[in-house]
């Protein structure tokens, strides 16, 4: 039925009845002036209350009703007029989204018939180039049939220079609405409180498009009522209260190809997959991105995919690659970063220089030259306008073309010396905080000294040590621009500094940098036992954290020829001890033993009790692995009655007694003595000494979940067990972790891969 159909029907039953305007007025309860306007077409689509108040006082027969509600439910779905209302034309090629699609026809479904209830709002934001519109009108499609009234859609310009006011924007759904021009008059507040009414009784979607803020959208969003409203911005717009939020990421690597397929059609085809999934990866899977690099595929049939994968590959041209016609992903993010503050875009334009995938609001702080309360500020201006990405806890993170926008910007807009002044800020900050953090474990140093302020809380070694981990991308990078810059005395405190806590997080991938760095830097400094005690540590990292044994043998007697030409005794006695730990992974145990020995007997020589112990710890090892149980339990036990008469430094005494504790629980377990073991590990666990390494940990409840199997105990074992995998995990290639797997398999805990 045509949607102009109901006014002319409306006078026809009303001539029939032999009413007048006022006596079908006076009869239906419905003013006089709004049935002239339904009749003369102003006012096209008329409420359900409105229309059962007609139909009833009209006395219409049930085929003349169904004839009536035909033409009202026509005349609402077709009101809508020139300036923007229909749906945006829908790209067939929408891709991905089904989680988020599905949770708005959910609410779309939950809603249906609970008038009494406003109307729920789904803001759905996101960064630029994120497919927000298109996700928005692709949920209109899947709910057509859900919303008989009609789909109305506004876009608000809320990213451009001059966004739609309310008022503007209610007269235009008013008029959308079918309400009568002349009813479309007063201010804001009685406009609002129309459209509020108009839509009341009716089943309509409304989407509000690229909302600037919430003072735009709130006179909007209706009141009680049947419907739904979707709001597409890029802020979050968390002044709104009772919505529900619907934040976009981007699409999967799957979805990502799947998509560029879809738009490049025949290139696609033809292309390698690895090629496609490698130019989804350079577009960041992005939506915008991948639809004009496909665009781009598809308009230039001499193009293949991998040609294009080798022009995104070049980081200093990839936005200006990613054009294609009126497309631009860089004019996309240049239309957010116009809506920053000065300080926002500043902080914007400098954390491009950050080294690392994520950071913390003091760096943000210290690149701006501001306090930390700015640097929050300007930080939650950039979330909130999708231009960062909040990470877990306090961290942030840009997405990979954003980073690269902000890098053009810094580059186009702060001077070369001002970059590298903030660059220079930023690596002296993170390389002081990271020695200040790194002393926490030293034997000689521990907190920060008084007085000490770099908007970091360093008061406990947990903090200090989940700062390291936090900022360890980005102290390392900032330890590399050092090392590049000649600045060699930094580098040998800051690598010095890590000493300790170095073994608490073996599983890190960059400590053969760190000290292989500080090797270098030493040498530069011409001071042999510095260079001596650099190479010991180097020793260790590339047995202990890379896996490569024999280079870090080779390393370590490198290190002992050194310590004797320098009569050093404890650094021979530190290199022995190294050595004997790649030998021992080696497997060559015999002459792991020997070196531990010869360890032993040069720290005993010069009276080094902390090395004694180490050396001590280290022959036990080697006994053990010789299958002499019985004997390494006896020297474990030695370690620990020395630590209790005379202690060294609290953290040295902690990591040595910890690790005592630990290997003769393993060395009970080999003897059978199963009980044995399980008091001892749980003794560890429940006492005062912290367990703050997890790969200890890790190997603490691997022996104490193969005891309580022993025991029978294999629920319990099961529990310990898996806690062993979830510490042992993050560290990847410990051998450990394939030993708690195997049990864990064994009892049907889980797989073993």
């Amino acid at each position: 039925m045509a949607a102009d159909s109901f006014g002319p029907l409306l006078r026809g039953h009303r001539h029939s009845a032999g009413l007048t305007l006022e006596e079908l007025a006076a009869a239906s309860g419905v003013s006089a002036r709004a049935i002239s306007d339904m009749e003369r077409g102003h006012s096209r689509a008329p409420q359900h209350r409105t229309l059962a108040a007609l139909t009833a006082a009209l006395g219409l027969s049930p085929a003349d009703h169904d004839a009536m509600v035909a033409a009202a439910r026509a005349g609402r779905a077709g009101g809508t007029v020139a300036g923007g209302h229909e749906l945006p034309r829908a790209v067939g090629d929408f891709t991905g989204r089904r989680p988020e699609l599905d949770l708005l026809a959910a609410l779309a479904g939950e809603r249906a018939g609970a008038a009494a209830e406003a109307v729920p709002v789904a803001v759905v934001h996101g960064a630029p180039g994120l497919g927000k519109t298109a996700f928005a009108v692709r949920t209109a499609e899947r709910l057509r049939d859900r919303f008989p009234d009609g789909q109305f859609f506004v876009e608000l310009r809320g990213t451009g220079p001059t966004p739609l006011t309310p008022a503007a924007a209610l007269g235009r759904l008013l008029r959308a609405l079918g309400v009568g021009g002349r009813r479309i008059s007063g201010d804001e507040a009685e406009l609002a409180a129309l459209y509020r009414s108009v839509l009341r009784d009716r089943q309509a979607l409304v989407i509000l498009d690229n909302a600037a803020d919430e003072a735009q959208v709130r006179r909007l969003l209706p009141g009680p009522g049947h419907g739904l409203v979707i709001v597409t911005s890029r802020r979050t717009l968390a002044g709104l209260e009772g919505v529900h939020r619907i934040g976009l990421a981007p699409l999967s690597p799957a979805e990502s190809a799947a998509l560029l397929r879809a738009v490049a059609g025949g290139a696609a085809e033809r292309a390698d997959p690895d090629t496609v999934d490698e130019v989804a990866r350079l577009c960041g899977n992005l939506p915008l991105a991948l639809r004009i690099a496909g665009n781009r595929l598809a308009s230039r049939p001499n193009w293949t995919m991998a040609h294009l994968a080798a022009r995104l590959s070049d980081t200093d041209r990839r936005l200006a690659n990613l054009t294609a016609g009126d497309l631009a992903v860089e004019a996309a993010f240049a239309l957010s970063y116009a809506q920053l503050s000065p300080p926002a875009r500043q902080a914007f334009r400098r954390l491009a220089l950050v080294p690392g995938p994520d950071f913390g609001a003091p760096i943000s702080a210290v690149l701006s030259r501001t306090d930390a309360t700015a640097a929050e500020d300007a930080l939650d201006e950039l979330v909130d306008l999708g231009l960062l990405q909040p990470g877990v806890g306090d961290r942030y993170q840009f997405h990979d073309l954003i980073r690269l926008f902000a890098r053009t910007r810094l580059h186009d807009e702060e001077p070369a010396a001002e970059r590298a002044a903030a660059q220079d800020r930023m690596v002296d900050w993170l390389l002081d905080v990271a020695l200040v953090a790194g002393r926490w474990f030293e034997p000689a140093y521990g907190p920060p000294p008084p007085g000490w302020r770099a908007m970091v809380d360093l008061d406990t070694p947990e903090r200090a040590q989940a700062w390291l981990q936090a900022e360890g991308d980005n102290w390392i990078a900032a330890l590399r621009l050092a090392a590049a810059a000649g600045d060699h005395r930094r580098v040998v405190d800051v690598a010095e500094a890590m000493h300790w806590f170095s073994d608490r997080w073996t599983g890190w991938a960059n400590w053969i940098d760190v000290y292989t760095l500080s090797r270098e830097a030493a040498r530069h400094l011409g001071d042999p036992r510095l260079q001596l005690t650099h190479v010991n540590y180097l020793a260790w990292a590339l047995s202990e954290c890379a896996l490569r044994h024999a280079e870090s043998a080779a390393q370590a007697m490198i290190g002992y020829g050194i310590a004797q030409d320098l009569g050093d005794l404890d650094e021979q006695g530190w290199a022995l001890i190294y050595a004997s730990q790649a030998y021992r992974r080696l497997g060559d145990h015999q002459r792991a033993w020997e070196c531990s020995d010869r360890a032993e007997r040069r720290f005993a020589d010069s009276g080094n009790h902390e090395g004694h112990l180490q050396a001590l710890t280290t022959r036990a090892h080697a006994v053990y692995d010789l299958g002499r149980p019985e004997e390494a339990l006896g020297t474990y036990q030695e370690v620990l009655d020395r630590l209790a008469d005379r202690p060294p430094s609290p953290n040295a005494a902690n990591m040595t007694g910890l690790i005592a504790h630990i290997c003769i629980a393993r060395c009970l377990s080999a003897l059978g003595r199963w009980r044995e073991t399980v008091d001892r590990c749980e003794a560890v666990l429940a006492g005062d000494r912290p367990v703050h390494a997890d790969r200890l940990e890790g190997d603490l409840r691997l022996w104490l979940g193969r005891a309580r199997q022993r025991l029978g105990d294999h629920d319990e074992a099961r529990r310990q067990l898996r806690r062993a995998v979830e510490l042992l995990e993050p560290i990847g290639h410990d051998p450990l972790l394939d030993e708690a797997r195997a049990e864990l398999a064994a009892l049907g805990g889980q797989p073993t891969g």
